[in-house]
C-alpha cells in the first residue's frame, strides 16, 4: 500500500478532489490518500496555507515506520505515483526534487519515516522550528527526478509527471494563461463525470421500484 498525504486547505477542496483522484486513477498499486486537516492533527501553527508545517508530521503520522509521500494541494499527477516509491533509498532521511528554489523542496516530500533524522519530527518541535521547508533537520537528503515537480510558470514547458501549479491553479481567471491548464481543467471533468442513471443502475434490483415510483408520479401529475 503507497501512502500517500496531501495538504489540505477549506478555501479550495476542489484542489484536493482533483489531485487524488489524478493519482488514484494513473496508479498501478493500491494507494493510501490522508488529507492533512488542521483541526485533526496535534499542531496548530499555520502558515500561508493550513498545511503550511503539519506537511512535516507525516513520519510521525506513520508511526516512524516505512516510506510515505506528502504533496502539496496545487498539484495534478500525469504519471504513476508507484514510480517514485520504487526510487526510495534507505540511505536517505527525505527525497525530493532539487528545484532552484530551496522553498520548493518541501512541496513534494517522500519521507524514509523510520530514519532517525526524522524522529526529530515531532509537534512541538514543529510549533517553533526555523528552516523546515529548506529540510534543515536533516542532510540525508536524496533527489528524485525533476519532472516529479514541474514549477508550472518558473519551469521551461516540456512533458512532466507531476505538474505544480505554485501560482495558483488554471481555474483562477489571474492564473488559467499560465500554462498546463487543459490538463487541469480535463482532469477536473474527468474528476466530476457521471454516467446516465439507467447505465449505472438500469440491470439492478433497485431498477424496477424506481422506475415504478417514476410512472406512478407520472400518472398522477395534475393535467391543465
Amino acid at each position: 500500500m503507497l501512502r500517500v498525504f496531501i495538504g489540505y486547505d477549506p478555501r479550495q477542496p476542489v484542489a484536493y478532489n482533483v489531485l487524488q483522484f489524478s493519482l488514484m486513477r494513473r496508479s498501478t498499486r493500491p494507494v493510501a490518500v490522508t488529507p492533512l486537516v488542521i483541526q485533526q492533527l496535534p499542531i496548530k501553527r499555520m502558515g500561508l496555507t493550513p498545511f503550511t508545517y503539519s506537511r512535516f508530521l507525516v513520519p510521525q503520522l506513520c508511526n516512524f515506520e516505512g516510506w510515505a509521500l506528502f504533496l502539496d494541494l496545487d498539484m495534478l499527477v500525469q504519471g504513476d505515483i508507484a514510480e517514485l516509491f520504487d526510487l526510495a533509498d534507505e540511505n536517505q532521511a527525505v527525497m525530493v526534487v532539487k528545484n532552484g528554489a530551496r522553498f520548493e523542496w518541501a512541496s513534494v516530500i517522500l519521507f524514509n519515516c523510520g530514519h532517525p533524522d526524522n524522529r526529530k519530527l515531532t509537534p512541538e518541535y514543529l510549533e517553533t522550528a526555523e528552516g523546515l521547508h529548506g529540510i534543515a533537520w536533516t542532510d540525508k537528503i536524496g533527489a528524485l527526478p525533476p519532472e516529479w515537480n514541474h514549477l508550472v510558470m518558473y519551469d521551461p514547458p516540456k512533458p512532466a509527471k507531476l505538474l505544480h501549479y505554485t501560482a495558483g491553479m488554471p481555474c483562477y481567471p489571474e492564473t488559467k494563461d499560465l500554462g498546463y491548464a487543459n490538463e487541469w481543467m480535463t482532469e477536473l471533468k474527468q474528476m466530476t463525470m457521471i454516467v446516465p442513471w439507467a447505465q449505472l443502475m438500469g440491470n439492478s434490483v433497485h431498477a424496477k421500484p424506481v422506475l415504478e415510483r417514476l410512472a406512478r408520479a407520472k400518472q398522477q401529475k395534475p393535467t391543465i
